[in-house]
């Protein structure tokens, strides 16, 4: 057990790579929270929760508010006594050329993913701080961090903070034995890319650069975020850990 009695809150983890990250650590013997946006969807999120082991709890709220953001710390402190690792996995993307994209827009994409970073991580880092004994912040951040994304403009630029704010604060709460690192994903089979892996012709020119010729898995992934969140890493802070079947090194290599 890599992260027995370890307390963990992975945000925006009721799917995806958030909900494999969630089932991982709970199979390691995590202690995990489950955020996830209030909606229609709450019951499925509660069910999904439990469904991670008995001591898991799922707590609703949007990361882009710090009301939810400091709650979801708070809760997870009244429940569990403590909190060991934050993932920062809520995301967001609105696919818009760069000449139509509304300030609403822009601010809706930066705001779940570089402002709910920033402030879940600080309420996290401030409680970490408290207990004495250190911690770990993950960030989930995108090849986009590096690799342009036409009529996406707003996602790169979040993504791209997302790695310079962890490398910052790599530097800056080293002091404290927090740890903060990046996992940046390629092209995963999740629910946001699930219409291009239910059309033949998108799948294949979006594998056709890849070379290990396939899409990745959120399994994957939380593999990755697991290492990271695990006493094993105890001397990693400030990197990225790209997981994209080598589609970085193709595309950058001309």
């Amino acid at each position: 057990m890599r992260l027995e009695n370890k307390v963990a809150l992975i945000t925006g983890a009721n799917s995806g790579i958030g909900k494999a990250i969630a089932e991982r650590f709970a199979a390691e013997g995590a202690h995990v929270a489950v955020n996830y946006l209030a909606g229609k969807h709450d019951a499925d999120a509660q069910a999904e929760a439990a469904a991670f082991g008995p001591s898991s709890i799922a707590i609703a709220g949007d990361v882009s508010k710090r009301a939810d953001a400091e709650n979801m710390i708070a809760q997870t402190v009244a429940k569990f006594g403590r909190i060991d690792i934050a993932v920062n996995n809520a995301g967001i993307e609105i696919k818009k050329p760069f000449l139509d994209i509304t300030d609403e827009e822009w601010n809706r994409v930066l705001g779940v993913n570089l402002y709910g970073s920033f402030v879940v991580s600080q309420a996290a880092a401030r409680q970490m701080v408290k207990q004495g004994d250190g911690g770990k912040l993950i960030f989930t951040s995108s090849i986009h961090e590096d690799v342009p994304f036409p009529q996406y403009a707003a996602y790169c630029a979040s993504k791209g903070a997302v790695r310079m704010l962890m490398r910052n604060l790599a530097v800056e709460l080293a002091p404290y034995k927090i740890n903060c690192n990046n996992v940046a994903p390629g092209a995963i089979a999740t629910p946001i890319n699930q219409a291009t892996l239910a059309d033949p012709h998108s799948r294949e020119l979006a594998i056709e650069p890849i070379p290990l010729a396939r899409f990745g898995t959120p399994e994957e992934v939380a593999a990755v975020a697991l290492f990271l969140a695990s006493d094993e890493a105890g001397y990693v802070t400030g990197s990225t850990f790209v997981i994209d079947g080598g589609l970085t090194q193709n595309v950058t290599r001309y």
